[in-house]
């Protein structure tokens, strides 16, 4: 119901129960639990209808707010969102990788931040969710699988983070939430079933089954940086610990291949699709190689998945332009499953909206069940 209301910018009690399929009734009392949570409130009433005028109902912006943030090994971002998720302030910094504790202390500084930046209290946050490489162990408070974060894997980074950001604090996988986002916004709105391949520093793919996210029994569905594709000993413990395909693909795989080829500094994904963009040769076979590599990565998950899109993300793999015409004909000759492929269109932006959409959902739920503990059945 409060999605109904979110998409409309004013709506009655009439066009939700026919838009939900409720009884009157029962969107009635809904409608009242809301007000009195705080969450809704009345704009007006109706008109040019015959009858009685029927009162019109809305989002109250300003009873809640909500902050997404996105943790990488390059940039750290934070946006804050009322709850009707309008985004009002953002943030975007180079990120302090050089210790786990470097990075929680600048989690909750720039939370801190941009809340002042929209000009409200931080005790007013009802919910954050943080993004992040790795896979949160629930029973253990672990995150796990993120060997490209120093110390990310340490105990008590969980609780640090919590007592950094001092509300409601959720933790997700930045690859899931990207998908979570091309769902609700992007391209992953013309598929029920697709995956998002994130290739940058890591790589992984948010999987989304029938309109769901797919995280598998731990958690981990995705975290395909550990397939055993690509060069060098799978035994060898670096490896292992970093994954084959995450270090043969991901974005030290592409500069240092670079590297063994003779390409001049600076090696950065930036500037390598950059030069092969302006016709430079050792330049364009990275490309190709990496094209490649995303290519074999795509004809492993099509027999398993059989996703009806692919959609490409992430500092390597979200250039397009470069990169998708070259998988796709490699995918052609590899495999006889060819999902439709496509670029992500948005961008660097796909975790953080994916974040603030997460902590949006918790945020509602929260004022709703706090305002109205004894309606907790109703759908909202």
């Amino acid at each position: 119901m409060l999605e109904l209301i979110r998409r409309a910018s004013s709506i009655s009690r009439a066009d939700i129960a026919r838009a939900s399929g409720l009884s009157k009734p029962t969107v009635s009392l809904a409608l009242e639990n809301l007000v009195a949570a705080g969450l809704v409130h009345q704009v007006g009433h109706a008109t040019g209808r015959k009858g009685p005028r029927a009162k019109l109902f809305e989002l109250n912006p300003g009873s809640g707010w909500v902050v997404g943030i996105d943790v990488g090994r390059q940039r750290v971002r934070a946006a804050v969102a009322d709850i009707t998720g309008e985004i009002v302030a953002r943030r975007d910094e180079r990120a302090r990788a050089r210790s786990a504790g470097a990075l929680v202390a600048q989690i909750g500084e720039i939370a801190h931040q941009v809340a002042a930046d929209a000009g409200i209290d931080w005790s007013t946050v009802t919910h954050a969710t943080v993004g992040s490489p790795g896979v949160l162990d629930p029973d253990r408070e672990l995150l796990e699988h993120a060997p490209n974060l120093p110390g990310w894997g340490r105990r008590g980074l969980i609780e640090a983070i919590r007592d950094q950001l001092g509300t409601g604090v959720s933790f997700e996988n930045d690859v899931n939430l990207a998908a979570l986002a091309e769902r609700d916004q992007g391209l992953g709105g013309e598929a029920r079933t697709f995956v998002f391949l994130w290739v940058g520093t890591g790589v992984g793919a948010g999987i989304v089954i029938d309109g769901r996210l797919y995280r598998g029994a731990g958690g981990a569905a995705g975290e395909i940086g550990y397939l055993p594709l690509g060069d060098g000993d799978p035994h060898d413990r670096g490896v292992r610990r970093r994954g084959r395909l995450e270090d043969a693909a991901g974005a030290s795989g592409l500069t240092r291949h670079a590297r063994t080829l003779g390409m001049r500094p600076p090696l950065t994904p930036r500037a390598i699709f950059a030069a092969a963009g302006r016709g430079d040769d050792l330049a364009r076979e990275v490309v190709a190689a990496e094209a490649r590599r995303i290519a074999l990565a795509i004809a492993t998950l099509a027999p398993i998945l059989n996703p009806e899109l692919v959609i490409l993300g992430g500092r390597v793999a979200g250039n397009g332009d470069l990169l998708l015409a070259p998988i796709e004909r490699e995918l052609r000759a590899l495999s006889p499953f060819h999902p439709r492929l496509a670029v992500s269109a948005l961008g660097d932006e796909a975790v953080l909206s994916g974040a603030v959409s997460v902590a949006l959902e918790a945020a509602q739920q929260h004022l709703f069940d706090r305002g109205n503990p004894q309606t907790s059945g109703i759908a909202i």
